[in-house]
């Protein structure tokens, strides 16, 4: 088990001494970090939206034909799911279904 080192910052602003919050994740270019650097609410995050974009493909493109529904696929899900990959690529087997999930709403 690692030790963790609990510090607190401070600012001094002349006579006022402000303490620095700590964050347990942030955004930074649509990416978010995490303490732990694991980005599993990034990718949460980026499966529940190119879900949510697929399913409003399937709903609302009823009667469509493969062709359309790949270029609908590729130019609204894809994006989503491609952005940052380098943090988004899976490594880990966890993450592997819900990409693999999501990528089979695309026809081969």
């Amino acid at each position: 088990m690692k030790n963790v080192i609990d510090t607190h910052y401070f600012i001094n602003d002349g006579c006022i001494v402000h303490e620095i919050e700590k964050l347990t994740n942030m955004k930074d270019l649509s990416v978010i970090f995490d303490s732990q650097l694991s980005f599993l609410d990034h990718i949460q995050l980026k499966i529940n939206k190119a879900y949510s974009i697929l399913g409003l493909i399937k709903r609302n493109f009823i009667y469509m034909d493969k062709n359309t529904f790949i270029n609908l696929y590729k130019s609204l899900v894809r994006p989503h799911l491609e952005y940052a990959n380098s943090v988004w690529s899976p490594y880990k087997k966890v993450m592997l279904k819900p990409s693999r999930m999501c990528k089979k709403g695309q026809p081969n």
